[in-house]
């Protein structure tokens, strides 16, 4: 018996060796785990009583992949050290499929990343007919892939094009796919799974793996066929067409299945060790490895939450506005189990916000992913109406009508006269200061922002702001909410925009102030994506709504007075909406006209209004706008304490608004350019297109001692630099 792997030997001379990973609620290929692992294999094949080998685990789940902290370490260590290593594993697997004994994989649950690679390596793979398995390759969305194997032994498996689409694109599938695929041969009742394994050596199974019997062809033929060209030629051309050549992952993956297949498996497997080693060590991945798994882990555990207050769990929420926000909020909230009051002004305008959610859940039914009974339920929980006394007994309220302050003061005073004293009063509002908000509340130390993103049933993040006299119980209230409702949640200090909404704006404003100058509606919409922002900027304002951003210019001016900066781009809003009545995607005009069938397309009427200069900028040039405006204001929001640490801030530009995933974020962004580049490139900026490019002072003393974002010494204290709210 050891601290991880176990195994015993039955009367019928079947070894089964159990993962149950110590210390750990997975089981993961840690140093410690392979390890021991390989000693009880190679103490079963060396058992001459032993007849074949049954790898299972005692977890509810079979192997979740990889120890990320393993990985997270090879850029310190020698690149032939990491080579060395890989390569043993392989050996080992390798080890496994040539032992002459039957190997078989008694799949339980989830079996993804390196764990699924060591199922493949066993000649047999039997899985439980349970929701709980589930099958995949998720490696490219920390920015590496498939390395022990994934790469050759599945494109042998499985048909090319299916097999490369598995491999790229990173999402799951279940025991009945994975049947179908190819990837394992039998799918039992999981009650029956270890006795199927073990009758499948009882029954004489194969000890060779298909690729190690002579005559062997790929599923789909040889890689220089006609139908391996044209797989080849197209996924090319859709890897590029989506990624813009940003993501090595998903590029690596095509080269060692191109290249591996035309080789014999061990050749393919050193093959894709070398590439592998190259991938993992770059500093793209182990950003996105930081973000993408550690930063996330963190938040959604809430790391950070304050104090020692007992864990809160709220049974009622009353949720005021039930447009597209407020409607989204109470889906995702009555959809784990709240009772939901959902009021609007009219009961036509309730009933409504209820029909969208309605329509939500209908969807999700269609897709399997809710039964008829658990959809009813949803809807049963919720209470359209406009009679505020049904609030009484809630312990949150969000606020989700108009970015208006003096509507929202309104209905807040309304909803407070009927509210427990301990309810947390929220705001979901993108923009405005939750100090300023809270001036309505009774109390504010229990006012808070919660602040969701659109849509509410797809987007996993909320920004939680903590206003100027917000308590911690608040704090730690309004987070455990969110992880109740099964979102990531960071915390922010109070700031107008706070962070996702203040830097997100600065991507859209700069698209149009490049449309300003005379830079091609086509080309800004070109650069963006190419830049690794999932839309165009102008797309994105439509996106959005040119109404709402005139609304909140306008509120914005109202709330500052004469500390208002008139915004150049505002020009441009302002004569789409009110001259033009062109609001964005809503209407079906904006910078984009959409027809009711067939795609968008730039309104043509765009290059007449702001015609093309001669002289064109570079596409550099243009990238470097959109990116560094967006890093520099991060910069400020970290030097004014709204944001605290750069985890924070690239968690919130990733979930928040797709900031180029493969950069792990914003502020690793800055740190993957490097500070004393960016203060250079922002000051030559600044004094070509403006002080909105300035450096902030805190980049400045970064770039005077080339130090990074993540190397900088941050105090976790809740004070920060008065901003401008």
């Amino acid at each position: 018996m050891s601290a991880s792997i176990s195994s015993s030997v039955d009367n019928k001379g079947i070894c089964t060796i159990t993962w149950d990973h110590a210390d750990s609620p997975i089981n993961k290929l840690s140093e410690q785990a392979l390890k021991e692992f390989e000693k009880e294999f190679r103490s079963a094949v060396e058992n001459k009583d032993v007849k074949g080998v049954v790898i299972t685990s005692a977890k509810d789940d079979f192997i979740s992949g990889a120890d990320l902290a393993m990985l997270k370490e090879f850029p310190n260590q020698p690149v032939e050290e990491v080579y060395k290593g890989l390569m043993k594993l392989h050996g080992l697997l390798r080890f496994m499929e040539t032992c002459k004994k039957p190997v078989v994989a008694a799949i339980n649950g989830i079996a993804l990343g390196g764990g699924l690679e060591l199922a493949l390596a066993c000649h047999h793979r039997v899985a439980a007919d349970h929701k709980r398995v589930k099958l995949g390759f998720p490696e490219v969305k920390l920015g590496i892939f498939p390395g022990l194997g994934g790469t050759q032994r599945t494109p042998r498996l499985v048909p090319l094009q299916e097999a490369l689409q598995f491999l790229t694109q990173g999402n799951n599938v279940d025991a009945a796919q994975a049947l179908k695929m190819n990837l394992i041969h039998k799918v039992v009742p999981a009650d029956k799974l270890l006795d199927e394994a073990k009758a499948i050596i009882e029954n004489g199974g194969s000890c060779e793996q298909p690729w190690d019997v002579k005559g062997f062809r790929l599923p789909s033929g040889e890689i220089h066929s006609y139908k391996g060209f044209e797989t080849f030629l197209g996924a090319n051309g859709l890897l590029r067409k989506t990624t813009y050549g940003n993501y090595k992952g998903p590029q690596a993956i095509l080269e060692c299945v191109y290249h591996g297949l035309q080789l014999e498996i061990l050749e393919g497997l050193t093959l894709e060790a070398r590439k592998f080693v190259h991938i993992v060590r770059s500093t793209s991945a182990q950003n996105m490895i930081r973000t993408n798994f550690f930063s996330m882990n963190d938040a959604n555990k809430l790391k950070d939450r304050p104090g020692e207050y007992p864990k809160s769990k709220v049974e009622k929420l009353g949720v005021l506005g039930a447009g597209l926000m407020g409607s989204g909020i109470a889906y995702a909230s009555a959809s784990v189990g709240i009772e939901v009051v959902l009021i609007d002004s009219t009961q036509e305008l309730a009933d409504k916000g209820k029909a969208a959610i309605q329509k939500i859940v209908e969807k999700a039914a269609a897709k399997g992913k809710l039964t008829p009974e658990n959809a009813q339920k949803i809807i049963d929980r919720v209470t359209a109406t406009t009679d505020y006394q049904k609030l009484e007994g809630a312990t949150l309220l969000i606020e989700a009508v108009f970015e208006n302050s003096e509507i929202k003061a309104d209905v807040t005073k309304k909803a407070t006269a009927v509210l427990p004293a301990n309810a947390v009063i929220a705001s979901n509002t993108s923009t405005i200061p939750i100090s300023l908000l809270a001036q309505a509340s009774k109390n504010q130390a229990d006012f808070i922002g919660i602040h969701f993103f659109s849509p509410v049933d797809k987007m996993p993040l909320v920004e939680i702001i903590r206003g100027k006299n917000t308590s911690d119980e608040c704090v730690a209230k309004a987070l455990d909410y969110v992880q109740q409702i099964k979102k990531t949640p960071i915390v922010v200090n109070d700031s107008r925009g706070f962070y996702t909404s203040r830097c997100f704006a600065t991507y859209t404003s700069e698209g149009i102030a490049m449309l300003a100058e005379g830079v091609p509606a086509a080309m800004i919409e070109n650069v963006g994506r190419m830049s690794g922002m999932p839309m165009g900027p102008l797309e994105v304002a439509d996106m959005v709504g040119l109404d709402v951003m005139e609304k909140v210019t306008e509120q914005t001016k109202k709330d500052l007075g004469d500390k208002y900066h008139d915004d150049p781009t505002y020009k441009i809003i302002k004569k789409l909406v009110i001259e033009l009545k062109r609001l964005g995607q809503k209407n079906g005009k904006g910078f984009y006209d959409y027809a009711e069938k067939g795609q968008k397309h730039l309104w043509p009427e765009l290059a007449e209004l702001y015609p093309s200069k001669k002289e064109l900028p570079s596409v550099q040039d243009l990238t470097d706008r959109l990116l560094i405006i967006q890093a520099i204001e991060t910069l400020r929001c970290l030097e004014e304490r709204v944001v605290l640490k750069p985890a924070d801030a690239d968690i919130g530009s990733i979930l928040g608004w797709g900031f180029c995933p493969f950069y792990g974020g914003v502020a690793s962004y800055v740190d993957t350019v490097g500070t004393k580049w960016l203060y250079d490139r922002a000051t030559v900026l600044a004094e070509r297109h403006g002080q909105r490019f300035s450096p902030p002072k805190l980049l400045k003393e970064l770039a005077s001692q080339n130090k990074k974002l993540y190397e900088h010494a941050w105090k976790a204290e809740k004070e920060r630099v008065p901003a401008t709210v």
